[in-house]
């Protein structure tokens, strides 16, 4: 449920802000029971006076007899039973029913006892007994009452007091949430992506570590620079790469054109020894003018390729059917594959998108990717040419085989110019150095992989062509020659 750190902050906050309106409720609660608690306590204390001032007025008439002590001692006893029924609610929550009621018994005895003594003459000893017993129950009363009240009331004062200690207890809470969260999920991936970020500046392109099962912002981030530091390396060895490519057709451009000429000599003469002095030549020199003619266009070829390899005029770039590319260029080959005792195979699904190259120079690409396939491959192998869509619009030309497949060792050289893994004399190792560039040109990507044929799977991967912009109809629905 929270796996993101927005939802752990917004956590965290919303749990202070509840414990904050919690505690702030509590406060006011307090607050309140100690207002209330202090207005009942200055009622029970003018009950106490009053009571207070009954008994003296109670003590005047037992001593001197004294008619007017004994009224003005009924009058504040009818001020008592006032605060009395005034306190019954409060008292009843305080010291429930039975307490308070058997108070207003007392209360109501000493009334009537009070009220029983002659307003002249001598009480009786059992009249006197009765008044001072009820009295002194009542001052008992009233006193505890008083002392359990202002002990209720210090109670209230000790929690509001212990009130500001819960907040700092709260507002510490949330800080060592909230630090430990910044610092386990934020500081430290970022200590961590920085240090990564250090060593990709270096050239170290391994990836940030991160912890499985997380699914938060940083994981995100983590994540995404892994896939960019990737994407950086790979690029980087294609830089490289095409930097070896154009350091290398530079001087290999150089080099064809100076052989070019040498090389058209040597077969200009062994044309002339066949034509013109071809009576005086035994069946020895006649071999040795056909094997100097031989090697003279093998040269040839191999100038011719590297030709091809240092050529940097770019032909235009146009749409092109991905069946059209792979049907051709299989077609070239489809002979030598059946010389070569190999079943060759050409899978190519219906309606996929157009591809932008130049067609001489993708059929060169794939002839020589199925060449290297077919020379790879013993007899009775198999040879399989797959199209098939791609992410981003593009199309991806697969060529595996059933050979040997690549050595781990040869994979990073195998797009170099001159370098083979076949025998000497039985390749000039620029195929693929030849097909890597114009799969450049082409703005595509090439490389090897292993093949579920058991050998190596060579794939070339091209950008889709551009969808033609239909232009919009003129208002009205008329076409654009009825507009016009």
């Amino acid at each position: 449920m929270l796996r993101t750190i927005r939802s752990k902050m917004l956590f965290v906050f919303a749990a202070s802000l509840f414990a904050v309106a919690a505690l702030a409720a509590l406060h006011l609660g307090s607050l309140s029971a100690l207002r209330e608690r202090y207005l009942v306590s200055e009622r029970i204390e003018e009950l106490q006076s009053d009571i207070l001032e009954v008994r003296r007025f109670e003590k005047n008439y037992l001593l001197y007899h004294d008619a007017a002590s004994l009224r003005e001692g009924l009058d504040y006893l009818d001020a008592v039973d006032r605060l009395a029924g005034g306190l019954t609610g409060g008292m009843d929550r305080e010291l429930g029913p039975g307490a308070y009621r058997e108070f207003l018994d007392d209360l109501s005895a000493y009334r009537t006892a009070l009220a029983a003594l002659p307003a002249s003459g001598t009480p009786d000893a059992a009249a006197t007994e009765a008044v001072r017993t009820r009295g002194k129950a009542l001052t008992d009363f009233a006193t505890r009452l008083l002392s359990d009240k202002r002990r209720r009331i210090h109670e209230t004062i000790d929690r509001s007091l212990a009130l500001p200690f819960a907040f700092a207890g709260v507002f510490l809470a949330v800080t060592v949430a909230v630090v430990a969260l910044v610092s386990t999920r934020v500081l430290r991936p970022l200590a961590l992506l920085r240090e990564t970020t250090r060593r990709v500046g270096e050239g170290d392109f391994r990836p940030a570590p991160v912890r499985n099962g997380l699914s938060d912002e940083i994981a995100g981030l983590l994540g995404a620079f892994n896939l960019m530091a990737r994407h950086l390396e790979e690029n980087q060895e294609h830089l490289l790469q095409a930097r070896k490519m154009a350091a290398l057709g530079t001087f290999t451009a150089g080099v064809a054109h100076e052989l070019n000429n040498p090389i058209n000599n040597i077969t200009l003469t062994a044309d002339a020894l066949r034509e013109d002095h071809a009576a005086g030549l035994d069946a020895e020199g006649r071999e040795l003018v056909e094997d100097i003619a031989g090697q003279a266009d093998r040269a040839a070829d191999i100038v011719r390729n590297l030709l091809d390899f240092s050529r940097t005029e770019r032909p235009p770039l146009v749409p092109l059917s991905p069946l059209e590319v792979a049907a051709t260029s299989a077609s070239l080959v489809k002979n030598q594959m059946q010389a070569a005792g190999l079943a060759f195979s050409l899978d190519v699904p219906p309606d996929l998108p157009d591809v932008r190259g130049d067609l001489r120079s993708l059929q060169q690409v794939l002839v020589n990717m199925l060449q290297n396939a077919a020379q790879a491959t013993p007899r009775g192998g198999a040879v399989r040419l797959a199209v098939t869509a791609d992410e981003g619009g593009a199309t991806r030309f697969t060529v595996e085989d059933s050979g040997p497949g690549v050595p781990a060792e040869a994979r990073e050289h195998i797009f170099e110019p001159f370098y083979t893994t076949k025998g000497v004399g039985q390749g000039t190792g620029l195929g693929l150095a030849v097909a890597y560039s114009l799969a450049k040109r082409h703005g595509g990507r090439i490389g090897v992989d292993a093949s579920s044929l058991g050998g190596a799977a060579f794939s070339l991967l091209l950008p889709g062509a551009p969808r033609p912009v239909t232009p919009a109809a003129p208002p009205g629905g008329e076409t654009p020659e009825a507009a016009t």
